[in-house]
């Protein structure tokens, strides 16, 4: 069964939450971190983004960067705008976005569980992205952002929660610049985090990793380098674990994660069209959005119009858990064969998409001349994530897109 203990967090007083706390170190570039410290100088992307420090340009990998984050770590704490907690707690992390609210519990996870599989993924790692996450733990010695897991739901915690939230006052309440709300308690009695940590260890028999796979890699790297470097390592180290929000798999939801490619491979339109129509019926075409309503369905944007798709059967497969993916049968039967894009992690004639920036975006880029053709996909379900990692494969990239990010600087995790 998955172990998930309590911890003492480091983290802001209440009246600094807001200026600590920020969007985690991988979904911005350096100078969007830049503008986003201005009149912040207890952001925590000085510590995640240290290179803006340092003159624009700076290879965010420098040596001095990550001197520079430990440096600023230390002074944070110093300066009383991270503060240790004094007793080991779950933390529970809800996030509220367009009036739906998710509850997440904030535990530290088992680098054990992730070596043996009870920690679950459905993405390959970079090692470059992993590598960089790995070298900031060695400076830090902590987990400066958590990871974003879930489970299968558990009622009795879910009955633990609820009786929390509706019963107390958060620690943190805040809504960001997003507009997105953020909510934060710190479980206080002894007996409760006792019986939580019980009832992980009878009915969680795994986890999976949401969002964070390279830093979910990091950490357990990390474990075993700490580990190979301690003469004395009994395996109750504090860097055997690792921090991560846990919510239950019913209050989550996908969003679609979108496709854009810069040229038809050659074609003109009314070819690239009738090589469509061998594998996908043509349902719709629009002058304004055409969003799919569900599974196998499909928009393309081209030349001014939307287009709505059904892929024809047997594109698909919904025996099997990756043939039944949307980006599987876009993949196979449009991306490789008629346009040639046949890597989707190396070809720099495609892009990706958020679903959180709408298909407005979609036809954006492809009325700019910067693209040719946009595809929108129905999003994946939970479902379909879950038994993807529960039977060892692998999804394709750029698949799942959570929202909203968690924000770092909420609680830390020390690893000494």
């Amino acid at each position: 069964m998955a172990i998930i203990k309590p911890f003492k967090g480091l983290r802001p007083p209440k009246n600094m939450v807001e200026e600590v706390a920020c969007l985690p170190y991988d979904v911005m570039n350096s100078e969007e971190a830049t503008n986003m410290v201005v009149g912040k100088k207890a952001s925590l992307l000085h510590i995640t983004r240290a290179e803006i420090e340092f003159n624009k340009g700076t290879d965010p990998h420098d040596e001095k960067v990550y001197t520079r984050a430990k440096d600023n770590f230390e002074a944070f704490q110093e300066k009383g705008f991270l503060v240790q907690d004094s007793e080991a707690h779950y933390y529970i992390y809800a996030q509220t976005m367009n009036g739906k609210t998710q509850y997440g519990i904030v535990g530290e996870a088992a680098c054990e569980d992730y070596i043996n599989g009870k920690i679950k993924k459905h993405e390959l790692t970079r090692p470059d992205k992993e590598e960089d996450r790995k070298v900031l733990t060695r400076y830090l010695k902590a987990n400066i952002e958590p990871v974003f897991f879930t489970y299968r739901a558990v009622p009795e915690i879910d009955a633990i929660v609820n009786d929390i939230v509706t019963s107390k006052n958060p620690e943190y309440d805040f809504t960001a610049e997003d507009g997105f709300g953020h909510h934060f308690w710190v479980i206080e009695d002894a007996e409760v985090n006792k019986t939580l940590e019980k009832l992980f260890k009878e009915k969680v028999p795994c986890t999976y990793v949401a969002d964070g796979h390279h830093r979910t890699a990091a950490a357990a790297g990390m474990s075993a380098e700490f580990a190979a470097q301690n003469p004395n390592h009994t395996g109750n180290e504090p860097y055997n674990y690792f921090m991560a929000v846990h919510f239950p798999d019913n209050q989550l939801q996908i969003i679609d994660y979108n496709r854009v490619v810069k040229d038809l491979n050659g074609l003109n339109t009314a070819e690239f069209l009738a090589k469509i129509d061998e594998n996908f019926g043509i349902t719709q075409i629009s002058g304004s959005i055409v969003k799919p309503e569900k599974l196998h369905d499909f928009s393309m944007y081209l030349d001014g119009k939307w287009y709505g798709l059904t892929a024809k059967k047997p594109t698909y497969n919904d025996d099997n858990p990756i043939d039944s993916l949307d980006v599987s049968v876009l993949s196979k039967y449009v991306l490789e064969p008629i346009l040639n894009i046949i890597n989707l992690r190396t070809d720099t004639r495609i892009d990706f998409v958020g679903g959180i920036r709408g298909l407005s975006e979609l036809s954006k880029r492809v009325d700019s001349g910067e693209m040719a053709v946009a595809f929108a996909l129905f999003p994946v379900s939970m479902n379909q994530l879950m038994n993807i990692a529960d039977t060892g494969n692998i999804m394709p990239p750029k698949v799942t897109w959570f929202e909203p990010k968690l924000r770092s600087g909420l609680v830390i995790n020390k690893l000494n």
